[in-house]
C-alpha cells in the first residue's frame, strides 16, 4: 500500500512541476475614446492591440507582451490599449487606421501611426515596438 501511494505522490509532483509556467498577465487599458484623445494629448507613446478573446495569435502575442512587461520595467511603463475585435471592427478607429484584422499591434504617438505589426508573434519584432515607444 505504501507504495503505491509513493508512487502516487511522486507521479503528482512530477505533473505539477512539468507544467508550463503561468503567464504573466499584460498590463493594459480597455479602448475608449476618451482615452485616446487623452494620450494623444499627452504625446506620450502607446500601443494600440486589436484583439480577440477567441484568437490564437493574439493570445501568443498576450504571452509575448506579458513576458517582456516582466521581464524589463521599462516596458510595463508603456501604455497598452486593448481593442475588442469583436465589438469595434466595424467602428471609425479601425476604419481610420484601416486595421486589416485582429492580433494588430499598432505604435502610436500623437495620434500618428509610428510601426505596426500584423499577426506577428515573433518575440524580437514585439521587443521592437516598445523599444520604438522608449
Amino acid at each position: 500500500m505504501m507504495t503505491v501511494l509513493r508512487r502516487t505522490v511522486l507521479g503528482l509532483l512530477l505533473a505539477l512541476f512539468s507544467l508550463p509556467t503561468v503567464a504573466q498577465e499584460v498590463v493594459h487599458q480597455d479602448y475608449s475614446e476618451a482615452l485616446l484623445e487623452e494620450l494623444d494629448a499627452s504625446g506620450e507613446p502607446y500601443i494600440l492591440d486589436f484583439y480577440a478573446p477567441w484568437c490564437v495569435t493574439c493570445a501568443a502575442q498576450q504571452r509575448v507582451i506579458g513576458a517582456l512587461q516582466a521581464e524589463n520595467e521599462a516596458y510595463r511603463e508603456v501604455t497598452i490599449v486593448q481593442v475588442d475585435w469583436d465589438t469595434h471592427r466595424e467602428g471609425p478607429l479601425v476604419a481610420e487606421l484601416g486595421i486589416p484584422r485582429r492580433s494588430t499591434l499598432v505604435l502610436m504617438q500623437g495620434g500618428e501611426e509610428i510601426m505596426r505589426l500584423v499577426a506577428d508573434t515573433r518575440r524580437e519584432a514585439i521587443e521592437g515596438l516598445f523599444e520604438a515607444a522608449l
